[in-house]
């Protein structure tokens, strides 16, 4: 059955940066140093600041990203630390190279889920988006993880580089034995948007045919499958998770922001200065979430108006939805 998620008032969503280093050069990675910062944040602070986001009423999900989070020495303690501060459910999001040796370290017991991000389903197509030879280090470290015992999803981030591709991947999950899947869009920021003269975004038409009815096979064949809404019709009410949601993304320089999209700007909402979460004046992304277009999103609206189109009278022909916005199919 798919159903499109609406934005949950009462849960909370984490998204800790916690360094910003990785093994590979992904081509549409989003981290941008220069905006988020190049330090690996000691655990010391980083519980700080897990503290300082917990809630004792709300649930709260956490995910641990980077970079590369297993890169971070002290990742275990810190799925231990933020178990103990109360959060809900924890989640590593990983290239699969898993490395210093987490899957010795932590137990299926401490951690709901590491998400496994590969953008192929054979080594041809994988390996020229994120890098030579990640496609079989990467599924060597899922059947790892499988065998021990964790759950694990897979995260499929949809470009022009492997949209023929998308097909092969519900039998792929299958014969892992992977039954979640998340499938992403490119976001034009970080390295997608400094200029390596790929146009890697899909065309709404290109999304539309195949993004839903690939999802659809998924979901029968057992796999329970997230996707972001993207696009929305004229009629369809837009809404901004800005203005009902919870969600921060959190980066080592200490900037925490509430959409994914103003990242590569300093619009951000909050800042953790001496341990706390400390509001931002104006001008900021909040101030933007206040803002009505046509065109749905404001920030899509500025700084990636290539997936936009309009009619003769200059109207736009659909909006684009809150990129928090998903559909969602359950087996």
């Amino acid at each position: 059955m798919e159903k499109t998620v609406a934005f949950q008032k009462n849960a909370r969503n984490i998204f800790f940066h916690i360094l910003t280093r990785c093994n590979l050069r992904c081509k549409h990675c989003y981290v941008n140093p220069k905006e988020h910062g190049k330090e690996t944040l000691q655990a010391r602070t980083i519980q700080w600041w897990l503290k300082e986001l917990a809630h004792s009423r709300k649930k709260t999900n956490l995910i641990f990203i980077g970079g590369e989070p297993t890169l971070h020495p002290k990742l275990p303690s810190l799925i231990r630390a933020a178990r103990k501060a109360g959060y809900s459910s924890i989640t590593v999001d990983t290239n699969g190279f898993f490395f210093n040796q987490i899957l010795e370290k932590v137990s299926p017991n401490e951690l709901d889920y590491f998400s496994v991000g590969l953008d192929g389903s054979c080594k041809e197509v994988n390996d020229r988006i994120r890098g030579k030879g990640s496609y079989d280090k990467c599924v060597s470290g899922i059947e790892t993880a499988l065998k021990k015992g964790f759950k694990t999803s897979l995260i499929y981030t949809v470009s022009r580089w492997n949209i023929n591709d998308l097909k092969n991947m519900p039998n792929l999950l299958k014969t892992m034995g992977i039954d979640r899947l998340f499938i992403q869009v490119v976001g034009i920021r970080g390295r997608s948007a400094q200029g390596s003269g790929d146009n890697l975004q899909l065309t709404r038409k290109q999304w539309g045919s195949r993004v839903p009815r690939i999802a659809a096979r998924a979901a029968q064949m057992g796999i329970h499958v997230i996707y972001p809404k993207v696009f929305l019709n004229r009629a369809e009410p837009f809404e901004c998770a800005g203005l009902v949601a919870e969600n921060y993304f959190i980066f080592p320089n200490g900037r925490v922001y509430q959409c994914p999209v103003c990242e590569d700007f300093p619009l951000h909402s909050f800042a953790f200065k001496k341990g706390k979460l400390i509001e931002q004046p104006p001008i900021n992304e909040k101030d933007l979430f206040q803002l009505s277009i046509p065109e749905g999103c404001v920030m899509n609206k500025l700084i990636q108006p290539g997936n936009l189109d309009y009619d003769k009278h200059g109207k736009p022909k659909y909006k684009i939805a809150c990129c928090l916005l998903k559909e969602e199919l359950k087996p």
